[in-house]
């Protein structure tokens, strides 16, 4: 391989009429990007306080505001649902929003349990509804051109993929991060990236095995997991204690792919042909500078919804049903060995 592939260019995105439940930090990124980019176009913001929804909706140019999730459901001009409520909200709020009748893209973890992400995906599928967690980083350009680096051979075959994400936080117990009824822990808010980053390359493993650390309220904050496969291994860090350096990296047995710093991101991907430990003046780049502000990628995963809507799928092919699952299976397993709450 001469050169490192382009991502490969999609159709335009089909308009579709979004509601936003849960008009908290995530959703401000996601409002804003889905505001300047793609032919996504939020229509109405649901929160349990019609102040704070009223607040957001200026905010944002949303035409329409209610105090409900109930209400919001309800609306006729709303086709697809964007829930960004806290997590273990996340089966209840999308569960109400199918049985409405409405399309649903849930912030990651899709559920706490894979139990819940289940039913989730039951329900859905039962109503001929798309369900897809919004793992942003599925549907990067970057994530493109690893497949293809990846599928052409670039690299031989993949035996070893490393992940991390993750930084330190100063410990507070009432913080959703650390309090367990608020589904705190760093596996279920940072770690599912590299889990997930993993996943997209090797698929689900044959065992997990995790090793870690627990804040004193009982939720994991400082782990690392390895996840085994026939003939490759990966590992994904997380972490609140330490200042990680959110980078990937896919190694096989004819050179090596890096994503990143930070790789969760639209950032720098390089390719090695070497099987050297050395540096390797030889190595080819590609970098994703579209936007000044790496959230603004987060219409991405809008597009990718209106796309699978249009085309009758209930899941995304990129990030489907199993997957999604495994990957909270994992999560969940993990943290049941270090025995966090």
């Amino acid at each position: 391989m001469s050169a490192i592939p382009a991502p490969r260019v999609l159709d335009p995105a089909p308009a579709l009429r979004w509601g936003l439940l849960g008009p908290g930090w995530i959703s401000e990124r996601f409002a804003t990007a889905v505001g300047r980019h793609g032919s996504q176009n939020i229509v109405a913001v649901g929160s349990r306080s019609l102040e704070r929804a009223q607040k957001f909706a200026a905010e944002h140019g949303i035409g329409r505001a209610v105090g409900s999730a109930e209400e919001l459901v309800g609306l006729d001009e709303v086709d697809i649902v964007y829930i960004g409520a806290l997590n273990q909200t996340h089966r209840k709020l999308a569960e109400l929003a199918l049985n409405a009748g409405k399309h649903v893209l849930v912030e990651k973890p899709l559920a706490m349990t894979v139990e819940d992400a289940q039913a989730i995906i039951d329900l859905g599928r039962s109503r001929g509804l798309l369900v897809m967690e919004a793992m942003w980083t599925r549907y990067l350009p970057q994530a493109d051109v690893l497949e293809q680096l990846v599928d052409g051979g670039a690299i031989g075959d993949v035996t070893f993929i490393s992940a991390d994400f993750g930084g330190v936080a100063t410990f507070d117990p009432a913080s959703r991060i650390f309090a367990p009824e608020l589904g705190g822990g760093a596996l279920f808010d940072a770690g599912i990236y590299p889990v997930s980053f993993i996943a997209s390359v090797l698929g689900l493993p044959s065992s997990v095995q995790a090793s870690g650390l627990l804040a004193p309220s009982g939720v994991d904050d400082h782990v690392q997991v390895t996840m085994s496969y026939d003939t490759a291994l990966g590992a994904a860090t997380t972490s609140f204690r330490s200042a990680l350096p959110v980078r990937a990296v896919v190694a096989g047995t004819a050179g090596r792919i890096e994503i990143g710093p930070p790789f969760i991101v639209p950032s720098t991907l390089s390719l090695s042909k070497s099987v050297s430990w050395h540096p390797d003046p030889d190595a080819m780049q590609w970098t994703d500078d579209t936007f000044s502000e790496p959230y603004d990628a987060l219409h991405y995963q809008a597009d990718a919804a209106a796309r699978y809507v249009a085309e009758g799928r209930v899941e995304s092919p990129i990030h489907d049903h199993e997957q999604t699952v495994g990957v909270i299976g994992v999560l969940a397993e993990a943290r049941r060995q270090l025995g966090g709450l």
